[in-house]
C-alpha cells in the first residue's frame, strides 16, 4: 500500500482516501485576484497557509495563466497554498469556475490534479488547476509567476 500525507492536518495511509479529502489547494493566478468573485470566494471559506511552487511551466493563456507541471522543465510556478475547510463544497465551487468536470465543456479547461508542492523546506500533497488545452503559441512565463509578470505583487 502507497503511503501519502497531506501534511499536519490530514494524514491517511491510503491514498484514495487522501484524494478525497486533502484539504490544500494551490492557486498561481485568477484566484488570487481581488476583484475577482471566486477569489473572494476562496479568501472568504478558505485560509492562506503558505507561499509554494512546483516543478512546471507556466504559461499566459490571455485572460489567466495556465501552468502544466513538468518535472523535467527547470522552472517552477510560484503560488500560494490554501486550507480549505469544506473540501466538497470548495472544490465543487471552484471547478465550475475552472471549467473542470463532466458538466463542462470538453475536453476541460483545467484539470483538477493531486501534486507536490514545496513550501520552505518541505513538500505536501495539494490540489492544482493544470492547463489542460495545447499550449502551443501561448507565451511562456519565464519566471514562473504570474502577478510578477503582470507587474503586480500579491
Amino acid at each position: 500500500m502507497q503511503s501519502i500525507r497531506c501534511l499536519r492536518y490530514l494524514c491517511f495511509e491510503d491514498i484514495e482516501l487522501m484524494e478525497q479529502t486533502c484539504n490544500y489547494l494551490f492557486v498561481y493566478g485568477t484566484l488570487l485576484d481581488e476583484g475577482n468573485e471566486f477569489a473572494t470566494y476562496l479568501r472568504d471559506n478558505c485560509r492562506f497557509y503558505a507561499k509554494g511552487w512546483f516543478k512546471g511551466r507556466l504559461y499566459d493563456a490571455g485572460e489567466y495563466p495556465g501552468a502544466i507541471a513538468d518535472e523535467s522543465h527547470p522552472g517552477y510556478v510560484y503560488g500560494q497554498v490554501f486550507i480549505m475547510t469544506d473540501v466538497e463544497e470548495a472544490l465543487k465551487y471552484l471547478d465550475d469556475y475552472e471549467g473542470f468536470g463532466d458538466k463542462q465543456e470538453q475536453p476541460n479547461l483545467f484539470v483538477r490534479e493531486l501534486i507536490k508542492v514545496a513550501i520552505d523546506a518541505d513538500t505536501l500533497n495539494c490540489w492544482v488547476y493544470l492547463y489542460n488545452l495545447p499550449f502551443e503559441g501561448l507565451i511562456l512565463i519565464e519566471g514562473g509567476d504570474y502577478w510578477e509578470y503582470k507587474g503586480l505583487n500579491l
